[in-house]
């Protein structure tokens, strides 16, 4: 049998039953409400500027089961790659953005580093990523975020030129990096949030950010949004920060799925990535679009599914989402997995192209 066959095997079983300790992980990532201790959080951190080689195994199928089907929802799968390397803190990526060209990438892990480098293509495939470094995220003192108590969680990233935002999770904060000073190395200062920001739960806080360009409604506003905090009705909380209308509103939460990342397409619909974990199902995953002309303060936003998958596609643990349009005009969604560090999950790079 070979190792494609028998990794989706144990999945199955897994999925269905979930009997061993196999995806433990996986399950603190996804189900706890209290934050576990986290030993390998420091072990795992980038400590200094590197650069790096990372290899790239093709993903043909997006369905395994049924080769020949390309279509999920309102997606059309075009490629994707599982990523490895010998280089002990790659992994853990909870965010990415890639230039208007879907080439060239900056991505974070949850350890406080960053990642760059560039997406190789044959034809319209990925294929592999070249030119890759890696570095510390920094603070305003210049020393890596991590060497501060609860400061590694970095899980939101969104970009607006050479001014780059990135959330942290657990201490909920948010900093500001202007990449003229220095690219990856420049310093991250601490923006102002709300407070009611800053009081979101400790291992389910800020998971989302998206920085609204000029000519969108909300122009300058910096959307924040929780993984999990939520409101009286139980619905997911997010904040509009600085703009024309700051304030707090909400995201209907269904089907028990909680907040990943988002993503603003051209058009002007706001693409929310989310996830769910269950012992019984394991993890599904689905794209939700959400008009931003319907966010304001004390709004509730729902919007329709566009794209669902399960342990039955080649998904993981997916927490970054990006968007770019080809010069043929084709709007291409880029998913990338948070592999916990562990060797029974994995780093996916997948891309699809909207439809509908």
């Amino acid at each position: 049998m070979s190792t494609q066959s028998s990794r989706r095997s144990f999945l199955g079983h897994a999925a269905a039953g979930f009997s061993t300790l196999a995806l433990s992980r996986l399950a603190q990532a996804q189900a706890t409400t209290e934050p576990p201790p986290r030993p390998l959080q420091v072990e795992h951190a980038v400590t200094d500027p590197v650069s790096l080689e990372v290899n790239a195994r093709p993903i043909p199928n997006f369905e395994p089961r049924d080769r020949s089907r390309t279509r999920f929802g309102s997606l059309d799968y075009r490629s994707g790659l599982v990523l490895t390397s010998p280089f002990r803190g790659f992994g853990g990526l909870s965010g990415i953005r890639l230039d208007a060209k879907g080439e060239r990438f900056l991505a974070i892990s949850d350890q406080g580093g960053w990642f760059t480098g560039r997406i190789r293509y044959s034809g319209r495939n990925m294929a592999g990523l070249d030119d890759v470094e890696a570095a510390p995220l920094l603070g305003a003192e210049g020393r890596p975020i991590t060497e501060k108590r609860m400061w590694w969680d970095s899980e939101s990233l969104t970009r607006d030129g050479n001014l780059v935002y990135v959330g942290l999770e657990r201490v909920n904060q948010i900093l500001r990096y202007d990449f003229a000073k220095g690219g990856i190395r420049a310093r991250g200062e601490p923006i102002p949030v709300p407070p009611a920001l800053r009081k979101l739960p400790h291992n389910k806080g800020l998971e989302a950010l998206i920085l609204v360009p000029k000519g969108q409604p909300l122009a300058g506003t910096l959307i924040a949004f929780s993984e999990r905090g939520l409101d009286a009705d139980g619905n997911l909380v997010a904040f509009l920060i600085g703009g024309p209308t700051p304030g707090q509103f909400s995201v209907r939460r269904t089907e028990k799925f909680d907040i990943s990342d988002a993503v603003l397409l051209p058009s002007g619909e706001l693409l929310i990535l989310e996830r769910k974990f269950s012992w019984f199902t394991g993890v599904d995953i689905r794209i939700r679009s959400i008009p931003l002309k319907s966010i304001a303060p004390g709004a509730v936003v729902d919007g329709p599914a566009l794209f669902k998958a399960d342990l039955g596609q080649e998904i993981d643990n997916m927490e970054g989402i990006d968007v770019h349009v080809t010069a043929e005009g084709e709007t291409v969604l880029t998913l990338v997995s948070d592999d916990n560090f562990s060797m029974l999950q994995r780093t996916l790079l997948l891309q699809f192209t909207l439809v509908e």
